[in-house]
């Protein structure tokens, strides 16, 4: 898992509404496009971010692009938290 990715990718609130929208199904580029008033460049920059950090899926869908979470990151991911807050449980500390 690229952790560092993965924080950059959810420290934006464009970003995470994008994985806000994909929770209910695949949508294609332009179906998100839809929901903000940016630039499909702007946007473009987004989804590479989401790649990058590996939270989405991209497929080619004859001319279309349909994005998909990647819920096994968002698994890792919570599970790496978990783990930390336990852990610092278990010295007394409190999180």
């Amino acid at each position: 898992m690229r952790t560092q990715e993965v924080f950059r990718a959810l420290s934006d609130p464009t970003r995470r509404e994008i994985l806000r929208m994909l929770r209910s199904k695949p949508m294609s580029a332009g179906e998100l496009a839809d929901a903000f008033a940016m630039t499909k460049g702007s946007l473009s920059h987004h989804y590479n971010i989401l790649k990058h950090a590996d939270l989405v899926r991209c497929e080619r869908r004859g001319q279309f692009l349909v994005y998909s979470l990647n819920t096994s990151v968002f698994e890792d991911t919570m599970n790496m938290l978990l783990d930390f807050f336990t852990l610092d449980r278990k010295k007394g500390k409190r999180s």
